[in-house]
């Protein structure tokens, strides 16, 4: 009889960081169900991709800020799982999907506000907590922070405040969920080389030199950094690490 695959879901992964989690995800041997807001092809790609490495993929439709749409998603997780993964639950949730904003405090405008809030925190939360009921015993839950949740840049502070809430949300996440052996965990990266926040950190030579210096390993971080380390918090050697925060960004403002 064959062994079933596990199975990680992976919200925002058809570019980015998300795309190089799902590759690094998938080379460990993990099916991988991606999700996408708007760009379908994208994500098509990326099941393309995922499944030359070996294992089964999907790709399906969501918006992380709008709650009002997650049952209806949950539906069709359950029926991607029995259809394509011969599966009644899965076994790694990551909270990836994100949108950067800048503006300083004293210029955010509410409907921003709420609008970071859907997609950074209340998303997040309650996509989790509906994902429960198909999530296997021995589960892990990998929530993305930012290294701007532990140090301070003008312009970030509702989008940095509310990675603080998730890093709390990951605690009380880890402590009463325990009882079904799941575990969850908090990654937090530097500032990173995408297309996140309209590419500035990877087009603006200005801000690249200035995270540069301030890092101790000399440079700014590439997706390529990240992904493998939320892979490993879906392996088996990653068991024991439960309710803490990873942050990787090369050693930024030490």
């Amino acid at each position: 009889m064959e062994t079933q695959n596990k199975i990680a879901l992976i919200t925002g992964g058809s570019r980015g960081l998300g795309k190089n989690a799902a590759l690094k995800i998938a080379a460990k041997g993990i099916d991988v169900i991606v999700t996408y807001q708007s760009k379908k092809e994208d994500a098509e790609n990326t099941v393309e991709e995922i499944k030359k490495l070996g294992v089964n993929a999907a790709a399906l439709q969501l918006d992380v800020s709008d709650a009002t749409t997650f049952d209806a998603f949950f539906t069709e997780v359950k029926s991607t799982l029995k259809s394509v993964f011969n599966a009644e639950k899965f076994d790694f949730l990551i909270n990836n999907a994100g949108t950067g904003h800048h503006a300083l405090f004293a210029e955010t405008k509410v409907e921003d506000f709420d609008n970071l809030v859907n997609i950074h925190f209340k998303g997040p939360f309650f996509i989790t907590q509906k994902a429960l009921p198909i999530l296997n015993d021995g589960a892990g839950i990998v929530n993305i922070s930012s290294g701007l949740a532990r140090f301070s840049l003008p312009g970030a502070s509702a989008y940095g405040a509310l990675k603080g809430a998730m890093e709390v949300l990951t605690k009380y996440q880890a402590k009463e969920l325990g009882a079904k052996g799941i575990r969850s965990n908090i990654v937090a990266p530097g500032a990173i080389e995408t297309d996140f926040n309209g590419g500035a950190v990877r087009d603006n030579e200005q801000m690249n030199k200035m995270i540069a210096s301030q890092t101790a390993l000399g440079r700014v971080g590439l997706p390529d950094d990240i992904g493998g380390v939320v892979a490993f918090l879906c392996t088996e050697d990653a068991r024991w690490i439960n309710a803490q925060r990873i942050e990787i960004s090369g050693g930024m403002f030490l």
